[in-house]
């Protein structure tokens, strides 16, 4: 692995290419650190494991501009994964191994007994098993870059024994699969944990210990907006990637090959793929979605002969039930688990229980695809190649805002939207009896809101609904069904067609500056009222 450090790097219209960072170089690592790593290097390489590290190493470059970011180039793509894995462990390896904890439903061996519920709750949906031979069945040029994750993590823990992890000391390709989509909150989150604790735990006192979150919350909501090239003045389109997270929840890096990969962008820490950024070619911004792909299901539970079903239309059918252990890390630093029955419909898990119903939560558990689609799209070269992608409908949580070096501007919805009878509100939970509510597969493509270069030359998205994205030009609401959104229009969405309506001759700068206009539409309407009053 080389390593350097340089000053800061710049970027002209969007393009970079290693050539430019080389000569660029003006301070190299000092060759006593160049040469201790490579004495822990050989010293680790005595194993094969550890000798395939330090050849993939050797084919990484890192180099670090003057923010700290690193830009990583490898000969293959794999290369650039180990590569990028390794730097993001050297930024906050902490949070690479906490996101995985959380992921595999393991967070409790390291946080102790107030973490038991969330584990259960991942649990539920996320069996290593069954992950393993989802790995197993991956395309080889999936498994190659799930291999060098592992391999970029274990190899930075070889040489770096400082430092300690919690709990996964090693890691495994198949468990990148555990954490594939990249949203800020997974769907499994929608199960609260209150509830599932009072189901599984049967007592107050096992509710009580649930961690309740903070009263103070930082502020959410991403916004992204696109812009055509015959609104601006270099005739080029202009996308801006404003995602809001909690302010540590993703690293900035580049990463490239010599096979053709090239993104620079946000990335989730502990996750091997750009997830919103751009390439040589195109650009993508992810909101999070208001459309509605998780769902509620009450079931009617039997007994019978000492068994449990459920009722579904005139039969009845077994619920499924099944064991599982969540370890947990005791105060004395001691380790113990609790075990627990639960159980799951053919709508999903059950993950709480409401006048007398016991509630099954339907999502999409697609970790392959979701996986393979985020990588994917940050290899796609234009509007064409990046539907291709998205083709594989394993993006439930995100709109997207598009723009690509062809001039071509777009807003897609997310492609995981389960197909519903609209006679029934999903918004809240819905009779599982009723084979008439069940999910009949998946929207194809063109049957989700999309706009593509409308005639107004501006595109945005808010966390809103898609029915404004294009002022005028936006998808007509009556054209689908009401699950499409579940919120409305917001104040900045109103905010941002306020903005963009009838401007031109955008440069970056006045993106950016129309972006941080500081005019409150909603306070229009609040403080007549509150000066009235």
């Amino acid at each position: 692995m080389r390593y350097f450090l340089v000053d800061q790097l710049p970027f002209l219209d969007g393009k970079w290419r290693l050539a430019q960072q080389r000569r660029l170089l003006k301070r190299v690592l000092s060759t006593v650190m160049l040469f201790a790593l490579s004495l822990v290097a050989t010293a680790q390489a005595d194993t094969p494991e550890a000798a395939r590290w330090h050849r993939e190493a050797q084919a990484v470059t890192i180099t670090r501009d003057d923010w700290g970011i690193a830009h990583v180039h490898g000969k293959t793509d794999a290369d650039a994964v180990f590569g990028m894995a390794y730097a993001q462990a050297e930024d906050d390896f902490n949070r690479v191994e906490t996101n995985y904890l959380n992921a595999m439903g393991r967070l409790a061996e390291a946080e102790g007994e107030s973490a038991i519920w969330r584990d259960l709750r991942m649990k539920l949906f996320i069996d290593p098993a069954e992950l393993q031979r989802q790995y197993a069945r991956c395309p080889g040029w999936l498994q190659a870059l799930m291999n060098a994750w592992a391999d970029g993590l274990n190899d930075y823990l070889a040489t770096h024994p400082e430092v300690h992890p919690h709990v996964i000391k090693h890691f495994e390709p198949w468990m990148a699969l555990s954490f594939s989509e990249g949203s800020i909150g997974g769907d499994i989150e929608r199960a609260a944990l209150d509830p599932l604790a009072a189901f599984y735990g049967h007592d107050a006192e096992t509710t009580a210990s649930v961690a309740m979150p903070s009263s103070w919350a930082e502020p959410s909501g991403s916004n992204g907006i696109a812009i055509a090239p015959k609104l601006t003045v270099n005739g080029h389109a202009l996308l801006l990637i404003n995602p809001h997270t909690s302010f540590y929840f993703r690293s900035e890096l580049q990463m490239s090959s010599d096979a053709g990969l090239d993104a620079y962008g946000a990335v989730t820490w502990g996750q091997f793929f750009v997830y919103q950024g751009f390439n040589p070619h195109i650009g993508w911004m992810h909101t999070s979605t208001t459309a509605d792909a998780v769902d509620e299901f009450a079931e009617t539970i039997v007994q019978q002969g000492g068994k449990l079903f459920y009722r579904y239309g005139n039969t009845l059918r077994p619920v499924s039930v099944r064991q599982i252990s969540v370890p947990y890390r005791k105060p004395d630093g001691t380790m113990a688990e609790r075990r627990f029955t639960v159980y799951a419909t053919h709508h999903g898990p059950i993950v709480r229980e409401q006048d007398g119903k016991w509630m099954a939560m339907a999502l999409m558990n697609k970790p392959t695809q979701a996986l393979e689609q985020s990588w994917l799209r940050t290899k796609a070269s234009d509007y064409a190649s990046y539907m291709k992608v998205a083709a594989l409908q394993a993006n439930s949580s995100n709109n997207t805002i598009f723009a690509d070096d062809k001039g071509e501007i777009a807003y897609l919805h997310p492609q995981f939207i389960p197909r519903r009878d609209d006679r029934f509100d999903y918004t809240k939970p819905v009779d599982g009896s009723d084979p008439a509510t069940d999910w009949k597969g998946l929207h194809v493509l063109n049957e989700l809101p999309r706009v593509l270069n409308p005639p107004n030359g501006w595109i945005m998205n808010t966390n809103d609904w898609p029915y404004s994205a294009a002022g005028p030009y936006s998808p007509k609401r009556a054209d689908y069904p009401r699950y499409m959104d579940t919120v409305g229009e917001n104040p900045r969405g109103i905010h941002a067609t306020m903005l963009l309506t009838g401007q031109r001759d955008f440069t970056l700068a006045s993106l950016i500056t129309l972006a941080f206009d500081s005019y409150l539409p909603e306070f229009a309407h609040q403080i007549p009222i509150l000066v009235a009053d």
